[in-house]
């Protein structure tokens, strides 16, 4: 397949994907010990495939105007098409690319939920960690494939202790979200090497840390406040991922 013609591939499959990650941002985006959302904000049920999860964040029961009850449809496919062409863009007709562009929506949901509420679910968090294994476990399988599956666990297991390491000595500075978070993204930087798996991970870090020193710079946090780590860590993994992609 022609480099152009799968990179438009990869970038409309990241559209079409990232329209249905507002409804699941605004269901999962809920304090700590409150339910998941299964109304809109009128109180209409949520109905729809997956038992509701899967759709458009649009109540068909709203009035005009008020239909559209989750934030940032065309950003959210917009942010999914740019990631998922990107990628096939630097890792190619690889058995591995299928794998991320199948972690690519859950990640974008995750960053938006973390974003609105500071909250990294286990219900994404975890199964994000087991499916990059196991389908990375499915990749290594195939012919072409540029990645290492034994690295790639060991890369989960060695990020995810690095963070917990992070947790343990400033629980107020580090979620444990942050740390299960960390086990799939370790998993799928270790699949291309060491060297990326350092430099996703320090990307990450180093994103965070410069956002939180500008919110300090300019007075729109203090130490205490809280910030969302996530969407960094998942930021630094993708360039870790691309470069890794290009260097494979």
């Amino acid at each position: 397949m022609p480099p152009v013609v799968l990179v438009v591939l990869a970038a409309a499959y990241g559209a079409a994907a990232g329209l249905l990650v507002p409804r699941a941002r605004y269901r999962l985006a809920v304090e700590p010990e409150e339910p998941w959302r299964a109304a809109c904000p009128r109180g209409h049920a949520l109905a729809g495939a997956a038992r509701g999860w899967l759709g458009l964040a649009r109540c068909p029961g709203c009035p005009d105007g008020e239909r559209d009850y989750g934030t940032g449809g065309p950003w959210a496919a917009a942010l999914t098409a740019l990631v998922c062409g990107v990628l096939a863009a630097a890792v190619g007709a690889r058995p591995e690319l299928a794998v991320w562009l199948l972690l690519t929506p859950p990640l974008v949901l995750l960053a938006g939920v973390d974003l609105a509420v500071h909250r990294l679910p286990d219900v994404l968090t975890l199964p994000l960690a087991a499916g990059a294994a196991a389908l990375l476990g499915v990749a290594a399988l195939l012919p072409h494939s540029a990645g290492s599956w034994r690295r790639a666990l060991l890369g989960g297991a060695a990020l995810g202790g690095a963070y917990l390491l992070l947790f343990l000595i400033s629980p107020s500075g580090m979620g444990f979200g942050d740390v299960k978070l960390a086990l799939g993204l370790g998993v799928t930087l270790g699949w291309y090497g060491w060297a990326v798996l350092v430099l996703g991970a320090c990307a990450g870090l180093l994103l965070g840390s410069c956002y939180a020193v500008a919110l300090l710079a300019t007075r729109r946090a203090t130490r205490g406040t809280g910030m969302a780590f996530g969407p960094f860590m998942i930021l630094g993994a993708c360039a870790g991922l691309v470069l890794g992609g290009l260097a494979a």
